[in-house]
């Protein structure tokens, strides 16, 4: 038993110390920055990046070839959902510690040692975030998020680790997978509540980890897509997920989309129901004040007639999404995901060489700007 627990220690020195995986779907204009970003946080430390591509059909991987990586493609157009990024990256990890960050971001200096550190010293914490910078702010839905109380977004104990976030490999592997394949949104609040079902618990500590630059333009456009690519299905997939499962009322009680639903539900069955409790012209202006009465409170909210029309659109949307997605069909979230290696890991004298290379091209910049 001694020579077998030995064993197993020196197995685990052998593995790098994070690996960094990298989320991607047609993310040709900032793979650059979220590659580059990423290999700079291993100067202080060893490890790995992992791009994780669910089939771009722009430049990502091509750009992404360029770089000390791993570059590993979803196989099937089929699985793609916000979910299966992650865990066709951990598939192919070894570190002891897992980076997850989406190919719209930018990795902070400082944060990914900072977040070892912590993890290190909270050895019952199982994952920690840090804080989230949106750059988008000219759309309404981030723009909204900013100003919006989250105390998930805090530093402190949190529920979920929404965007990115450190995570102890150990942890993952008590709860069986990273991420369920299967959601096409809600991943974090899957894992969060999976992990916390199995005794762990997150943080999110006061360092910026990631610049996100989210989708800017239309916020309404957004939304579209969002049904189109089953995002705002999200909701009802994770409480599918949830059912019978020892985290089924953490949930519950921590999708906050949850309660804006049931308001929905109630708002859509008083227009129905008010026709018939009330006849002739009183029905009909009770049936629009009912119906109004939604915009009018969004519009005093954010003190703006577009963010509340956008509020209550955004409501009926996933409230209208949570049926289709309570009764999608799941695959076994542990099965092997379909996907091709693109490219290997580089070897550490590749890895080295690169370093040099940008270190040499960052000084001749800096000389340049000096001398002009």
């Amino acid at each position: 038993m001694q020579s077998q627990a030995r064993l197993v220690e020196m197995q685990d020195k052998l593995k790098p110390t994070v690996s960094i995986i990298i989320k991607t779907l047609n993310e040709q204009r900032h793979v650059t920055s979220a590659i580059e970003s990423a290999l700079a946080s291993l100067d202080e430390m060893d490890g790995e990046v992992i791009l994780a591509d669910s089939a771009s059909t722009d430049l990502t991987v091509r750009i992404a070839q360029k770089y000390p990586i791993k570059i590993v493609r979803l196989e099937h157009f089929g699985d793609r959902s916000c979910g299966v990024g992650a865990q066709l990256g951990f598939q192919y990890s070894s570190g002891r510690y897992l980076c997850l960050m989406d190919g719209d971001m930018r990795l902070r200096p400082g944060f990914l040692p900072a977040a070892i550190r912590f993890l290190e010293g909270n050895p019952r914490v199982g994952g920690v975030g840090g804080m989230i910078v949106e750059c988008e702010t000219d759309n309404r839905e981030f723009a909204q998020r900013m100003k919006r109380p989250d105390s998930d977004r805090q530093p402190g104990p949190v529920t979920r680790l929404d965007c990115s976030g450190v995570y102890r490999r150990t942890a993952i592997e008590t709860i069986g997978y990273l991420t369920d394949r299967n959601l096409h949104a809600g991943e974090e609040l899957d894992l969060g509540a999976r992990l916390h079902a199995r005794g762990w618990t997150l943080a999110r500590i006061g360092l910026p980890a990631v610049d996100h630059h989210g989708h800017g333009g239309s916020a309404f456009r957004l939304l579209l897509r969002r049904f189109r690519t089953r995002i705002s299905f999200g909701m009802g997939e994770v409480v599918r997920a949830a059912v019978g499962q020892p985290h089924f009322w953490f949930v519950i009680r921590n999708d906050r989309k949850m309660p804006l639903c049931a308001l929905v539900l109630g708002w859509w069955l008083a227009i129905m129901a008010t026709p018939f409790l009330l006849g002739g012209a009183a029905g009909l202006l009770a049936v629009a004040g009912v119906a109004l009465f939604p915009f009018a409170v969004m519009w005093l909210r954010w003190r703006s007639l577009y963010d509340g029309i956008y509020s209550v659109a955004a409501w009926n949307l996933f409230t209208f999404s949570f049926l289709p997605g309570f009764l999608r069909s799941r695959v076994p979230p542990t099965l092997w995901i379909e996907s091709t290696v693109v490219k290997q890991g580089p070897s550490p004298d590749a890895l080295a060489q690169w370093r040099s290379l940008s270190s040499t091209a960052g000084e001749s910049n800096t000389t340049e700007e000096v001398s002009a």
